[in-house]
């Protein structure tokens, strides 16, 4: 595989922002939505805040507080009893999972795709119960003239995929949750489908089931229907634990026909490994899989992707297409923003 690595990665650090709190620490800043918007490239970074412990003898976990509107934090002690920390994304205490960190969507722009001018406040952050742990992923798919985005809403009632609006990526709508607990990495065709709109999705079943892409279709944007199962984890393969949304698809032509191509993520089980992968749909019937990455596109392989915040991963909510270049903007070990261009024409050669 092409790969051609920005000799600036990572682009964007936690170091290059300021926290939107005081008493907080940005920690990391990664998985951008990305869209060309006007003359400019557009990010929709998502940037994840932690709270400062008074020392190192406490852990805590902020949360968003709908009767205050404003951002809480429990705490415990280090040593606690049945208190699991042993996942830095996570704290585990009396069978309730907390986040360490809390996230929200700020904007960078850029004329040249590589150095981004980022804002001090939030484009959007948690503001229901159903976002009181962040708001995370953030995908963006431009229809009829309209900028959707949908993104993670985590709470303690699980991770839903919900979905908002904007034109000048200044003012967003809030239109709800259209796809309920657990479910994620939701990605939006930007054109409709045999006069449907269309979604790529990722139920998380527990006990009896796998985590895989589904699509559905939908009249409106916000009920959605005709769930079909498109592609799970393959045994012995990069992509054997688990696999589901990444980028946006796009339209290609291979073989003198129309498909979709869909860069999506998988998870090797042994060592544990998060890359991307590609997923040829039909153009009519999106379900129906033409062809699939033999091999990833792109797998953790500089220090930034192999160590970090959660070491080996490589993960993209947003890409640009221009000609035989497709840009990728991924986020590296959960904790920067990192950018890759690979070649299209490989891409393809690639399946199987």
């Amino acid at each position: 595989m092409t790969i051609r690595r920005s000799a600036e990665n990572p682009i964007i650090t936690p170091a290059m922002l300021r926290p939107s709190r005081a008493g907080h620490v940005v920690i990391g800043v990664f998985n951008p939505g990305c869209i060309r918007h006007g003359d400019e490239t557009l990010l929709l970074l998502r940037v994840a805040e932690a709270p400062v412990p008074r020392d190192d003898r406490e852990v805590l976990a902020p949360w968003f507080d709908v009767e205050t509107g404003d951002i809480a934090v429990k705490r415990w002690a280090r040593d606690a009893m049945a208190l699991d920390t042993s996942d830095p994304r996570v704290i585990v205490s009396g069978g309730r999972t907390w986040l360490t960190s809390i996230s929200h969507f700020r904007v960078g722009r850029s004329r040249d795709g590589i150095h981004f001018d980022i804002g001090d406040a939030p484009a959007m952050s948690a503001a229901t119960a159903l976002e009181s742990f962040g708001i995370e992923d953030p995908r963006i798919t431009l229809l009829d003239g309209t900028y959707w985005i949908n993104y993670s809403a985590v709470s303690p009632r699980g991770i839903a995929t919900a979905l908002a609006s904007t034109r000048d990526f200044v003012t967003f709508e809030r239109h709800g949750v259209i796809f309920a607990p657990p479910n994620r990495d939701v990605t939006l065709f930007p054109e409709r489908v045999n006069g449907r709109y269309f979604a790529l999705h990722r139920p998380m079943p527990e006990g009896i089931g796998e985590h895989a892409v589904w699509s559905a279709s939908s009249p409106d944007l916000m009920a959605w229907g005709d769930h079909r199962y498109v592609a799970g984890a393959r045994a012995g393969m990069w992509d054997d634990g688990k696999v589901g949304g990444g980028a946006v698809p796009f339209r290609v032509r291979v073989g003198g026909r129309d498909a979709w191509l869909a860069i999506y993520h998988g998870v090797r089980s042994t060592p544990l490994q998060y890359a991307l992968g590609a997923l040829l749909l039909d153009a009519d019937d999106p379900s129906r899989v033409i062809g699939r990455s033999r091999e990833p596109v792109l797998a953790p392989e500089a220090p930034y992707e192999r160590h970090g915040f959660f070491d080996g991963v490589v993960f993209t909510c947003g890409l640009l297409v221009e000609g035989d270049r497709v840009r990728v903007y991924y986020g590296a070990a959960d904790g920067v923003t990192a950018v890759a261009d690979l070649s299209l024409d490989t891409i393809i050669a690639g399946l199987a």
